[in-house]
């Protein structure tokens, strides 16, 4: 059964660490997962935390380390000598235990690793933290089970029995040639159902070998992960030696991060941050866009006052000024969200991008006219034919602008390599509230003969 955590839970659990009643908290605790563990952990007080903590043994504070929250981590290895992270990291997957360790300051990295007793797995350690922590080196894992192509059958089972004790899960087994070059993948089934004797290389797939290479994107690991529905994707050197596998939950933990990246660019704000970072932090991953957005309620205001005397003679036309604004960031945002989308999916070839280009204008022209006719009807109501024709020619006008405009900038920004979802949020809105705002009055002033 699921846990739930509840509010009664968490009480109970917090009057248990303070009556310090290890037998309620064994029975109920140390059964759950991991992950539900993390969940309790991140929701008590930081002395609680500790004292739970400090009660399960090593392998699982590991396991439930690289679970909680990054702050909450970050204060519980502070209260831990060198020698205890390593004993609770030596039983990780080696990705989890270098994402653990990347964490500690420079000095303490080492001191930790001389204290892994298995040497294997501090070596194993050591070549990670060598890669980039946003490429496939260093979202890899060493852990893997693999086969050479000279092996017969009867050997390849306990080699592979062998190397299945390091590894916790077994998605595929790779084939490899004399130099470790990576050649194909074995079927499980093929093998367990061949005659001892047979070889390897007369059992293994080699046709349509997916692989990355150790210095290729985050982004490009999920990319193929997810367009060939992968559960783990082989890792290659520049000699296409095979050094790593990326399994199927550090690629949903990185389509993840990229959601929530594009997210936050979108909405203005600069750079990652999370909840529990930093009042200063936060203030100022936010403040760019927000500046971005004075100017532009600066640049907009100077348009108006440009038109002073027109909205004195023509009142009316103030009173539309929100509306073509609004409409003006809302069909820009649209269009550009629709780019970034094919862009995040990689369908960046010019004749499918050009395709975008024209049905956003399609679908800008419909949708123009449809809401051109409407704010006419309003207009003509509300004070004269002349008025609605300003407000439906200007309001057509903006939106046909702004669909081309929030389309074309999210592809000039990807051609020059700065991250498209910038485009989708301050950026558009204030663009299109200027322009949207000059070609509204421009509009008036020339229909009233101003």
């Amino acid at each position: 059964m699921r846990f739930e955590l509840t509010k009664e839970f968490l009480e109970e659990l917090a009057q248990s660490i303070l009556r310090k009643d290890i037998t309620w908290i064994k029975t109920n605790i140390f059964d759950l997962h991991d992950a539900d563990i993390a969940d309790i952990i991140d929701e008590l007080e930081e002395d609680q935390v500790e004292y739970l903590y400090r009660l399960l043994d090593p392998e699982t504070q590991g396991e439930v380390l690289i679970e909680i929250e990054d702050d909450a981590r970050d204060r519980l290895l502070k209260t831990f000598s060198s020698k205890e992270i390593a004993a609770q990291i030596e039983s990780l997957d080696s990705d989890d235990a270098v994402d653990v360790i990347a964490e500690l300051p420079k000095d303490q990295v080492e001191e930790v690793i001389s204290h892994i007793k298995d040497n294997e797995a501090a070596d194993d350690i050591v070549d990670l933290l060598n890669y980039d922590e946003d490429s496939a080196g260093g979202l890899m894992q060493k852990e893997l089970i693999k086969a050479q192509l000279d092996w017969p059958v009867n050997r390849c089972i306990v080699e592979l029995r062998k190397q299945a004790e390091d590894v916790e899960r077994v998605f595929t087994i790779y084939v490899v040639d004399s130099d470790d070059k990576l050649v194909g993948f074995l079927s499980l089934k093929r093998l367990l159902f061949a005659s001892p004797n047979t070889q390897i290389k007369d059992l293994y797939q080699h046709k349509n070998v997916i692989s990355v290479r150790s210095n290729d994107s985050n982004e490009e690991v999920a990319g193929v992960m997810e367009k060939y529905d992968l559960v783990s994707v082989p890792v290659v050197d520049l000699q296409n030696k095979l050094i790593g596998r990326v399994t199927i939950d550090d690629a949903v933990d990185v389509i993840k991060e990229e959601a929530e990246k594009d997210f936050q660019m979108a909405s203005g704000i600069s750079e990652k941050i999370e909840s529990s970072f930093s009042v200063w932090r936060i203030s100022r991953a936010r403040l760019p866009w927000l500046l971005i957005g004075l100017l532009g309620g600066i640049l907009g205001a100077q348009v108006i006052s440009g038109f002073e005397g027109g909205i004195l003679k023509i009142p009316a036309l103030a009173f539309f000024i929100p509306l073509i604004t609004a409409m003006g960031g809302n069909v820009g945002v649209q269009s550009s969200a629709i780019v970034v989308q094919s862009l995040a999916k990689g369908d960046d070839q010019f004749g499918s991008i050009l395709k975008k280009i024209a049905k956003e204008s399609i679908v800008a022209l419909i949708n123009g006219i449809l809401l051109s006719l409407i704010i006419f009807s309003i207009g003509y109501v509300f004070d004269s034919t002349t008025l609605g024709l300003v407000v439906s020619i200007s309001l057509f006008t903006v939106i046909m602008f702004a669909a081309v405009f929030g389309t074309l900038i999210p592809l000039l920004l990807d051609k020059y390599n700065i991250d498209p979802a910038l485009a989708t949020g301050p950026f558009i809105t204030t663009v299109n509230d200027v322009l949207g705002l000059f070609i509204y009055l421009t509009i008036g002033m020339l229909l009233y003969g101003i």
